[in-house]
């Protein structure tokens, strides 16, 4: 039997969000394994600072794409995004807040801990 997933802080990785439904693996977590090359292990909070920083470096999460079953994400949604790509919010200032108990331990590998903690979504 596999281990459960573990999230940053310590125990059993809880789920992001089944609606909108995320995760690479569209399981509602951040559930991550070789197969994810982006490191889809962060569980933020969208705001709009954050999906207008995504917006300019390329990664549109605001349009909907109904053809791969992307709904569009709006300020409060819950979203499982790439690790590397929160650090680059991160740094210029327009981190989303992050839930932690949804936050997969392998973010951990990208984004150090402090920087996660910083941002806890309330």
């Amino acid at each position: 039997m596999r281990d459960p997933d573990r999230n940053v802080v310590g125990g059993d990785l809880l789920p992001c969000s089944s609606e909108p439904l995320t995760g690479f693996f569209r399981n509602g977590c951040c559930s991550t394994g070789s197969e994810d090359a982006g490191s889809h292990t962060v569980c933020a909070v969208m705001t709009e600072e954050f999906l207008a920083f995504s917006l300019r470096a390329g990664n549109d999460l605001s349009t909907p794409r109904p053809q791969w079953g992307f709904p569009g994400l709006q300020p409060g949604d819950r979203w499982c995004v790439c690790a590397a790509r929160w650090l680059e919010a991160y740094r210029a200032g327009a981190a989303a807040p992050v839930v932690l108990g949804a936050t997969h331990e392998r973010a951990l590998e990208i984004v150090p801990i402090e920087a996660l903690t910083a941002h806890a979504a309330a």
